[in-house]
């Protein structure tokens, strides 16, 4: 068979993107809403219809219903004012003023923002009909035949979950750390100046700018999920999505914290010399590599871990991907060590550069620390004996105090009987203290 052509194929491969998804459906609800406008509206061209439809989709379902809902209630919320507006008072100049006060005032208190504006448009129009009785209703009805073309067509056809475009972009941002890491590696042993760590510190900073984005993708496919009979299966996915998230944000914070570790080394260094050279900036640069390794199996990893949860029955096997992980951050402890051996008798001969080396090899722990699937999983298990080791502790302690207590009390308890019983022997009005003066 001969191949699709190449717009064909870049066209299947955008068909869930949230654009295109949105401008389909946007386009058939606007038909649909025309058609059922034709029908049950007295208008001949119901274009209000199509237009809220228009409106009213959005890229997720549970963002649909919310906007259609918002839409409806400002829409009536307009008539409603501008009706009473016209038979009290009329169109005036001031009149038109305290309208569109009220209208942004009453949207503002029912919390329809972004459609608070909606409010006060449907008023001015409503009221510049004379607040007919069938200009109103028309309006109210065309707005929820809209509406209701809107959330209907995304009900019955659910809207795709973007659950792996956020794994992607998750993916795309460890890319970038690999990339950054990598260079880093490659300029150390050519003899980084000031003037290059500098550069290094203000590509780290812009990771955040891509780590906003990533955030935004997250909380999408995270809203997709909801109210979605696709998302069922991928409800685990958006754990993983986020847990993902906060480690590569934690990176992106250790590579700049060594980024600008290195700036200072250099600036202590002075301009004439290197930050590192020889033996260590080649120990360092494999780290660095190890590390990149790491982090890009760390996104690799998370996409992977996605598309399984999505598709228990066709998504890929996440063990290699763990494997080649598990490989790079043992390179990189290994190197680290070597390194930290390095760095000691490097501070024996520049007592000033101490921290700054000590630092650079925190940073470096942090990140393995960071991209160690393993660790993260096996900390929570422990952290919850431990946990369970304490509470027992604590009820074997209270168990015992409670028995120290009530054996105190019961002690206690018998004293004062026997007190109590001392003493009425003692009193000669009661009956053993009669007994005894008798026998006296």
């Amino acid at each position: 068979m001969p191949a699709p052509p190449a717009p064909v194929v870049g066209l299947i491969r955008r068909r869930k993107e949230p654009v295109v998804v949105q401008t389909l459906r946007s386009t058939v609800a606007a038909v649909l809403a025309y058609l059922a406008g034709l029908w049950l509206s007295e208008n001949p061209q119901p274009l209000l219809a199509p237009l809220t439809a228009v409106l009213v989709v959005q890229v997720t379902l549970y963002a649909t219903l919310t906007t259609g809902i918002r839409r409806i209630a400002s829409v009536v919320a307009g008539v409603l004012i501008a009706v009473v507006f016209a038979d009290v008072v009329g169109l005036t100049w001031w009149s038109l003023g305290l309208l569109v006060l009220a209208c942004l005032t009453v949207g503002h208190l029912l919390h329809l923002a972004p459609w608070v504006e909606e409010v006060a448009i449907t008023g001015m129009l409503v009221l510049a009909v004379g607040g007919e009785p069938t200009q109103a209703i028309g309006r109210v009805v065309e707005t929820l035949i809209g509406a209701a073309a809107g959330v209907l067509l995304n009900v019955l056809v659910a809207p795709p979950v973007y659950v792996q475009p956020a794994g992607e972009a998750i993916r795309d941002l460890a890319e970038r750390l690999r990339f950054l890491l990598l260079r880093i590696a490659d300029g150390l042993p050519r003899g980084a100046s000031a003037a290059q760590a500098a550069e290094w510190v203000e590509e780290a900073r812009q990771l955040d700018h891509q780590t906003a984005d990533v955030d935004a993708a997250l909380a999408r496919a995270e809203e997709s999920l909801r109210l979605n009979p696709r998302g069922r299966q991928a409800l685990g996915a958006r754990l993983v999505l986020r847990s993902g998230l906060d480690t590569l944000e934690h990176c992106v914070v250790g590579v700049r914290s060594f980024c600008r570790s290195l700036t200072e080394l250099a600036e202590l260094h002075g301009a004439d010399r290197p930050v590192y050279s020889g033996e260590l900036a080649a120990g360092l640069r494999q780290l660095l590599r190890h590390l990149a390794d790491a982090a890009e199996c760390f996104g690799r990893l998370v996409l992977a871990t996605v598309a399984a949860t999505a598709e228990p029955r066709v998504g890929p096997d996440t063990a290699p991907v763990k494997t080649e992980l598990v490989r790079a951050l043992e390179g990189a402890r290994a190197e680290r060590d070597r390194i930290a051996a390095q760095l000691l008798s490097e501070s024996e001969r520049e007592p000033n550069a101490w921290e700054l080396y000590g630092a650079l090899l925190a940073h470096a722990e942090r990140l393995m620390n960071e991209l160690d699937v393993e660790r993260r999983i096996r900390l929570p298990a422990e952290g919850s004996r431990r946990e369970a080791r304490i509470r027992e502790a604590w009820r074997a302690q209270a168990a015992g105090t409670a028995g120290v207590l009530m054996r105190r009390l019961g002690s206690s308890v018998r004293t004062a009987d026997d007190l109590v019983r001392r003493r009425l022997r003692r009193r000669p009005g009661t009956a053993e203290g009669g007994g005894q003066a008798a026998n006296g």
